[in-house]
């Protein structure tokens, strides 16, 4: 828990911040304790990103006041931030991939023009911080090769070497393993004990009550709720966020589905190395019936990625075949995806930045991908703009995309609903096999429930869902029956009747069925 110190790390008071017509700060105070680990949380769009881009320097305020340690500052950029003590560890990792750890941390703060020399004080300091934090990285491993865990951790030592004394950190967890989110944890609470304040903005409700001493719940732009964790809860923290309930968990009604015999997805003996001889999937087979959704359980790095990757046909199995839609595919004429897409296999990527949305295309572009040729959208070889830019406008209303901005960038919608939108394109084509990894990954609690909403009514109409995802509590909430996936092979499949969390958790971590 945070001591009792004079002055608080971090107070700002009155923050407005307008973009165009939209209020994304209004009237906000936010204070912080030192040594500390305090939670920010709110609905995609709420306004908490905005307001620490200000504290960090993105951002002008357009009114407002901002202390640090007792001392009024103004911060007009990341230098004046970094300048006051403050440090961010973004979402979407800063980091240059064919640079080392190392070249990274001494990017924009060399000590001096020899590289060389100047490489080896900036050794020695970082070994000497990831002694006291515990946050160990390979400093001559290039980025590229560093595991995702091992990329934050640089992340956060590249802001500790900066002299970062308040770290603000954005979903941190969203991308982390089970084990390296306890990891993670761990470090936090080292870094409050030896005197540094956290900020943590995160849509994960358990997380905050397992880690934080105090959080602030923004709505719409506006702080509406600010306590201690010792009176907070998951479900008063949710409607907090939203101004209502949020219902997440199973429906208790929930029947189970009435199974064809006849699957509309059956693969078979599907083997996988990666380009470094690597084995990624091992024999691995499944089917899907119509009216499921089939959740695939399991530590990421185990298979699931890879799986989704070639039932969609984004890669080819080594060996193996599939039966999908009443077609038949083997290793060496496997499905692609436009072929995919032609007989309603739809797909929605674990990474929807990287694989399900061109980032500098505007929203509608975006919304119509892989699908352009379709007769709305194209006639005798020319594309439809304004039919597609009609279509991604109901899209966006019946998926509540915000904003309603169809010649909006791709990459300036939150991640929230940068998910909406892929789910809208996707969903919207009535598929007969829906195939989705990680559905909620940096997404808030009133996005979760719509999404959950929207595959449970996706099965009730017939669709086949393959659900793949690391949280859970969502395979628990969603599925009808639940595959384990262990060193790329199925080690477990139970009916959701059979299933709890405890058991779960003993299959991932290779216990016998």
């Amino acid at each position: 828990m945070a001591g009792v110190f004079p002055v608080p790390a971090l107070q700002m008071a009155g923050i407005h911040k307008r973009f165009a017509d939209v209020l994304a700060n209004v009237d906000v105070n936010f204070t912080v304790q030192q040594a500390s680990l305090h939670g920010l949380i709110g609905e995609n769009g709420a306004g908490k990103s905005t307001l620490m881009s200000v504290l960090y320097g993105f951002y002008p305020a357009d009114s407002g006041r901002i202390t640090v340690f007792g001392k009024p500052v103004q911060i007009r950029n990341a230098d004046d931030a970094i300048a006051c003590g403050i440090g961010m560890v973004h979402q979407h990792f800063m980091l240059v991939e064919t640079l080392t750890a190392l070249e990274n941390v001494m990017l924009g703060a060399e000590p001096h023009w020899h590289l060389p020399s100047a490489s080896a004080p900036v050794r020695e300091r970082l070994e000497t911080l990831m002694q006291s934090t515990g946050l160990r990285v390979a400093l001559d491993l290039a980025v590229a090769d560093l595991a995702v865990g091992d990329r934050q951790r640089l992340e956060i030592l590249k802001a500790l070497y900066r002299g970062a004394r308040i770290l603000i950190l954005d979903e941190p967890t969203a991308v982390l393993t089970p084990q390296e989110t306890q990891q993670l944890f761990a470090v936090l609470r080292q870094l409050r004990a030896q005197g540094t304040t956290v900020i943590l903005i995160t849509h994960k409700l358990k997380e905050v009550l397992a880690l934080c001493d105090q959080v602030t719940v923004m709505r719409a732009g506006r702080v509406v709720d600010d306590m201690p964790i010792a009176r907070a809860s998951v479900q008063a923290l949710a409607q907090a966020m939203v101004g209502r309930k949020v219902q997440l968990d199973r429906p208790p009604a929930a029947a189970a589905p009435q199974r064809d015999a006849t699957p509309v997805l059956l693969a078979q003996g599907l083997q996988w190395r990666d380009a470094s001889g690597v084995q990624r999937l091992a024999g691995v087979g499944l089917q899907l019936h119509a009216g499921e959704i089939v959740g695939i359980a399991g530590v990421s790095g185990n298979g699931q990625s890879e799986l989704l990757d070639i039932l969609s046909g984004l890669a080819a199995p080594d060996s193996g075949s599939m039966q999908v839609l009443g077609r038949q595919f083997a290793s060496g004429a496997w499905l692609d995806p436009f072929t995919a897409r032609t007989i309603g296999l739809a797909h929605v990527p674990e990474d929807r930045q990287a694989r399900a949305l061109v980032m500098d295309f505007e929203a509608w572009e975006s919304a119509v991908l892989g699908y352009e040729h379709l007769p709305r959208y194209c006639r005798a070889g020319w594309m439809r703009a304004g039919a597609m830019r009609s279509a991604t406008a109901e899209m966006m209303e019946r998926f509540d995309v915000r904003p309603r901005k169809a010649a909006l960038g791709s990459r300036k919608f939150s991640g929230g609903n940068q998910q909406k939108l892929v789910l809208a394109r996707e969903l919207g084509q009535a598929p007969q096999v829906l195939l989705i990894g990680q559905p909620t990954r940096g997404v808030d609690i009133g996005a979760i429930e719509f999404i959950y909403t929207q595959l449970r009514t996706m099965r009730d109409a017939g669709c086949a869902v393959l659900l793949v995802s690391s949280e859970l509590d969502e395979i628990l909430a969603l599925s009808d029956r639940v595959l384990v996936m262990v060193q790329g092979r199925m080690t477990g499949a139970l009916d959701i009747a059979d299933c709890s969390e405890e058991r779960l958790g003993l299959l991932m971590a290779g216990a016998s069925a």
